[in-house]
């Protein structure tokens, strides 16, 4: 590919008047287009660093149940859930509700990530485009996503149709915000920059918009994917005939404590290993950018 340097020299006719590209431009236009040169350490923060929290959190719980300061009826010891997970996973029970879940929330992720991201590229990168969808989709991401329900079980069945519709439509939003305020937050003067060293309008977008957008869509990313299973759990808690949520009403209904908490900290662990790729994905994608990663 050609260097922004080579570029410059160009003579081919350009849809915007010429004019001297300062160095502080050309400087930040190439740390944007090759998407840089730059190494970052690619896992996010020290594995045990992050550990020291969850690990504090178990251990003042089951300091409190094993003293009786809490109820095991109301929260049952960590022995006691894991006893509970070995079960779990040697009747099989976990295994296939953990693959339905995973399921619903795949399908519903790749649908939403596509209609949020494209028609965030069509508002963004378009003013005709910013007029036809962007009021419809700001009215839009203020209804509450848990009260569609019963409407998408009249219109849609109680199969799993609604449950990946009530996914995706979680998801939508977050990716439509942030990557449209990436689109229309990249410098104005890279743009002109990019104009004036002969950048065609495929390459303007795909060389400059889109990179200079792509820690905004990442943004989006993380809140889709913690979006993704707030709206599995409810889903699921609703006509749902297998998956985690499914578990935890039946386990509700006999009064399994264990089971419901069990449940409830898988969701948390998956959604934090979803946001664990994502900081990774930034990690690599994002090379170029210096961040502050604390002191």
């Amino acid at each position: 590919m050609a260097t922004l340097a080579s570029l410059s020299d160009d003579t081919s006719p350009l849809s915007t008047p010429r004019r001297t590209v300062s160095r502080s431009e050309l400087a930040d236009l190439e740390r944007i287009v090759p998407l840089g040169r730059q190494h970052r350490r690619l896992i996010p923060g020290g594995v045990i660093g992050k550990g020291l929290g969850p690990a504090a959190l178990v251990l003042l719980w089951s300091v409190g149940t094993s003293y009786g300061w809490i109820s095991p009826d109301l929260l049952p010891t960590p022995q006691t859930l894991w006893a509970t997970l070995i079960d779990l996973i040697t009747s099989g029970d976990l295994s296939d509700a953990l693959t339905l879940s995973l399921q619903r929330v795949a399908a519903g992720f790749c649908f939403g990530f596509v209609i949020g991201v494209g028609l965030a590229l069509v508002s963004g990168l378009f003013r005709l485009g910013e007029d036809l969808i962007d009021a419809p989709m700001q009215m839009a991401r203020t209804l509450p996503w848990a009260g569609l329900v019963p409407l998408l079980i009249i219109w849609l069945g109680i199969d799993e149709t609604p449950k990946i519709a009530l996914v995706a439509f979680a998801v939508t939003f977050p990716l439509y915000i942030n990557t449209f305020a990436g689109i229309r937050n990249v410098d104005k003067a890279l743009v002109e920059a990019a104009q004036t060293l002969s950048f065609g309008r495929a390459a303007l977008i795909f060389q400059v918009i889109l990179p200079g957008a792509l820690p905004n869509l990442l943004v989006g990313l993380r809140y889709s994917l913690g979006s993704a299973w707030l709206a599995l759990v409810f889903a699921e808690t609703v006509n749902a005939q297998g998956g985690l949520g499914y578990l935890i009403m039946h386990a509700r209904e006999v009064y399994r404590v264990d089971i419901i908490i069990l449940c409830l900290v898988i969701y948390a662990l998956l959604g934090l290993s979803a946001d664990l790729v994502v900081r990774l994905l930034e990690r690599i994608l994002l090379r170029w950018r210096q961040n502050f990663d604390g002191a």
